[in-house]
């Protein structure tokens, strides 16, 4: 951590060679150790899921700890950071290590999991923020009971963590997601000037997830594995609580809830209460779009992209008005 002495100015140009370092390092690792990561066993029940067998994956693993490295050099760190970035990391770990693994680790494990990887990151948003709620489209506060945050916030991790996995089958597109929902919620921040400390590690997150893409845009040569995607969907989920407004996430992060979301909802449905929807709908959604409207990996990328971004703008736009 370098924040000692230091003026404005000092502080600009640590700030950008902070993002230099995360993008320039997870270049430089990703494109050295692409033949060290596990291969890709391909999916099943995925659209064109056989293609990507053989590829490398859990490219997670790589730019998550230099984010990580990049955090605890540049960044202003205290205790709630702190085990913000062990979170991040045992999010990163869980993923990798079924990625690793010559068969999958099952849904049961990996929810659970991610069920305690979420007790602790509601426990440590309640303790270091509190339990009040800014309600942005009204402009309200909302005093909740800690209880009911912590309940609501353990439900807001674990549906990130696995909306984000779920969307992550396309090339780019998880990636691509990620990096203009964080920005969003930068520029919330910023304008709010709230968590200014958090809101310069979405910078180097960013970063990183700049430096993945760089290598995973179609036709990619490998891939982020749940290794990306779970510390992914947690760092959204912890960003979106750091702005005090947590229900903006169903905005800020809209086509990832839909796109993987949906999926979860309808197994889910369907597993527990034989109650059976959308049955002519492939999901996750990309998948639908891709095989039933032939759309192009590219094409599904764009507009994806697009609508989240026309979305992100328009709550920017309210938001900081």
């Amino acid at each position: 951590m370098i924040n000692n002495y230091l003026t404005v100015s000092d502080y600009s140009i640590l700030g950008f060679l902070g993002v230099a370092f995360a993008y320039l390092v997870t270049c430089i690792l990703l494109g050295t150790g692409i033949n060290k990561l596990p291969r890709d066993h391909g999916r099943a029940y995925a659209h064109d899921g056989v293609l990507s067998a053989g590829k490398p994956r859990g490219a997670g693993f790589i730019f998550i700890l230099v984010f990580v490295a990049a955090a605890l050099i540049f960044g202003n760190l205290e205790r709630e950071i702190i085990i913000y970035l062990i979170l991040t990391v045992a999010a990163m770990m869980t993923g990798f290590l079924d990625d690793c693994a010559k068969v999958s680790w099952g849904e049961l494990r990996k929810g659970l999991l991610d069920l305690v990887i979420a007790i602790m990151t509601a426990i440590t948003v309640v303790n270091f923020n509190g339990s009040d709620v800014y309600i942005a489209l009204t402009g309200v506060t909302i005093h909740m009971h800690p209880l009911l945050y912590g309940a609501l916030a353990v439900i807001l991790v674990w549906a990130s963590i696995n909306v984000t996995n779920c969307a992550d089958g396309v090339d780019g597109l998880s990636g691509t997601l990620s990096t203009i929902t964080l920005s969003t919620i930068y520029l919330i921040m910023t304008s709010w000037n709230t968590a200014t400390d958090f809101a310069y590690l979405i910078l180097l997150f960013i970063a990183c997830l700049l430096g993945y893409l760089w290598f995973n845009a179609t036709p990619s040569c490998l891939m982020m594995g749940d290794a990306g995607s779970r510390a992914i969907g947690l760092f959204i989920a912890i960003a979106i609580m750091k702005t005090g407004s947590p229900f903006l996430y169903v905005l800020v992060a809209f086509v990832l809830m839909v796109d993987g979301g949906i999926g979860l909802i309808k197994v889910a449905l369907l597993r527990f209460l034989k109650i059976k929807i959308l049955t002519k709908v492939r999901t996750p959604l990309h998948d639908h779009v891709r095989k039933n409207r032939k759309w192009s990996n590219a094409q599904t990328v764009f507009k994806f992209a697009i609508i989240q971004i026309m979305i992100s703008a328009a709550v920017v736009w309210f938001v900081i008005r």
